[in-house]
């Protein structure tokens, strides 16, 4: 893969996690809140697996980039120990919500999962703009 094309896969994967983290709010709204907890990790999942791809680091699952997101940036204090949490924690909330029966999430988990969501990202995207930019010269 060409630098070009690795840039165009990462800001491609980071526009759909900030598409999928601007439809949460409607989730919630309407009492989708399982919906809105998927959608949540989703857009940290994309956020997350661009960044692993602008630093050329390959994974084949959900789990991978959640462990190899740990090594490589959060072990490394490039990313902040609690955001590392954080995105264990959703994606272990995504995933009860999906396939665990009887398991609602409900309107405050929602509502304490959205802003945290919303700040993943945004470091995320801080990390990922600062990549492009070094690589676009």
């Amino acid at each position: 893969m060409t630098k070009e094309e690795r840039i165009d896969i990462v800001t491609y994967r980071l526009g759909n996690a900030k598409t999928t983290l601007a439809e949460v709010q409607s989730h919630i709204e309407n009492g989708f809140y399982n919906t809105a907890v998927n959608r949540m990790y989703y857009a940290c999942f994309y956020a997350a697996s661009a960044l692993l791809i602008a630093n050329e680091i390959q994974v084949k699952s959900h789990e991978g980039v959640r462990q190899q997101l740990g090594l490589h940036f959060v072990l490394t204090g490039k990313i902040p120990q609690e955001q590392g949490k954080f995105y264990s924690l959703l994606y272990s909330k995504r995933t009860a919500g999906d396939y665990e029966d009887f398991l609602t999430h409900d309107k405050e988990t929602a509502n304490l999962l959205y802003p945290r969501s919303v700040e993943f990202v945004s470091q995320i995207t801080i990390l990922i703009e600062k990549w492009v930019n070094e690589n676009k010269k």
